[in-house]
């Protein structure tokens, strides 16, 4: 607490009558404590960052009829990304691996702007060229095959373009098919080897 301590006052034996002195001593006591008390408040009351995760959109479980039923998709509405090594994504649009004009119709982007505007353009081109589904989706899918050389960068890079883009189909495919293999040939080959 705050005290008020009293010295002696008085001359110094010269006869003249002089005021007291006070002098004020303040206790910080109870202001370390408001002080503790409010970094405990906010230490408490605060969030701490969260990791931030990114949406992935996952199809409803089908029944094995269902899954019958579905047709196979046509190569001229699908757009084929390929992650290569050094950020280099090699795609094919409206062309499959198997087909005679693939490996004309190969090309190479990298990762950012370009690969956005690959997206765009293909998307563009396929949804005015063919109607909407049954269920109101746009025909347009992208087929996202990692190789023995991406790294998992790559991949959430692609996942971003696709958030990005707002491309609502698209499938993450594990491995490559031997046609696809024979048309990226070295592309692939990790460096080791």
């Amino acid at each position: 607490m705050a005290a008020i301590e009293e010295s002696g006052g008085g001359g110094k034996g010269d006869g003249k009558v002089r005021g007291k002195k006070m002098s004020t001593r303040v206790d910080m006591t109870p202001m370390v404590d408001l002080g503790f008390l409010l970094i405990t408040f906010f230490m408490l009351a605060t969030t701490m960052s969260k990791p931030t995760s990114m949406s992935l959109a996952v199809p409803d479980k089908t029944d094995k009829e269902d899954q019958e039923k579905t047709e196979p998709l046509k190569a001229s509405k699908v757009l084929t990304l390929f992650m290569g090594s050094n950020d280099d994504v090699y795609y094919l649009d409206g062309v499959a691996a198997d087909d005679d004009k693939a490996e004309a119709s190969l090309k190479t982007v990298r990762y950012g702007f370009d690969l956005r505007s690959v997206i765009f353009a293909s998307q563009k081109r396929i949804n005015a060229a063919n109607p909407k589904d049954e269920k109101g989706n746009d025909p347009f899918v992208v087929v996202i095959k990692p190789t023995p050389v991406s790294t998992y960068k790559n991949m959430v890079d692609v996942l971003d373009e696709m958030a990005i883009t707002k491309s609502k189909r698209y499938a993450l495919v594990e491995s490559l098919t031997d046609s696809e293999k024979k048309l990226l040939g070295d592309k692939i080959v990790p460096a080791d080897q």
